[in-house]
Order: structure tokens, then sequence, then C-alpha cells
């Protein structure tokens, strides 16, 4: 697999933004759930987390992904796999995210 383009990466990511973890109130960018973001000419293939693994919100947020990203990138075959190495830590959350966190 390919590494997307940072002007595709970039927009995959912008888009994933708009997924919000219900329990935390922050996207899942910033939470640092999106581990991974990769591009054939056919597939875009993500890795992603959960904050812990009984997370009663992961089905949603996995669907959620699917969806956002087909509707957004309908070229590609859109596939999500959640993963759990390495396990997500708070020190995964992006200063963006941070600063999000302390105005809640």
């Amino acid at each position: 697999m390919e590494t997307p383009t940072p002007e595709v990466r970039q927009q995959v990511l912008e888009t994933l933004k708009y997924i919000i973890d219900p329990e935390v109130g922050l996207n899942i960018v910033d939470l640092g759930l999106v581990y991974s973001v990769q591009l054939t000419q056919e597939r875009l293939y993500i890795e992603l987390t959960l904050t812990t693994r009984g997370c009663p919100m992961g089905a949603t947020i996995t669907t959620a992904t699917q969806q956002i990203l087909q509707k957004r990138f309908p070229r590609y075959d859109v596939q999500v796999e959640v993963v759990w190495v390495p396990m997500w830590s708070p020190e995964m959350i992006t200063e963006e995210g941070r600063r999000q966190l302390e105005q809640i």
C-alpha cells in the first residue's frame, strides 16, 4: 500500500474531524484515534483505535468513519480497521484537542 499524497491525507483527516466521540466531545482526529491513512488506486484504508476496548460507541465511530469517507471519496473502496496496538492514551490527544478540552 502506498502513502497518500499530503493533500489527500489532509483531506481525509479534515473529513474525519466531523466525527465526534460523544463520550469525550472531541473529534476522532484530535483525540488521537486515527493511526493510519493509506491509499491505493482503488482503496482507502484507515486504521483507528478506540479509547477503551469496551467503548460503547465503537461500532458507531467505525460506521460513521466508513460512511463519511465513502461519501467524500466515492471512487475508493473504504476499509476501516480497529487496531489495539499501540493502546490509546491521553498523551495521543493533539495540541488542538487539548485546547478544545480546556474550553469544555
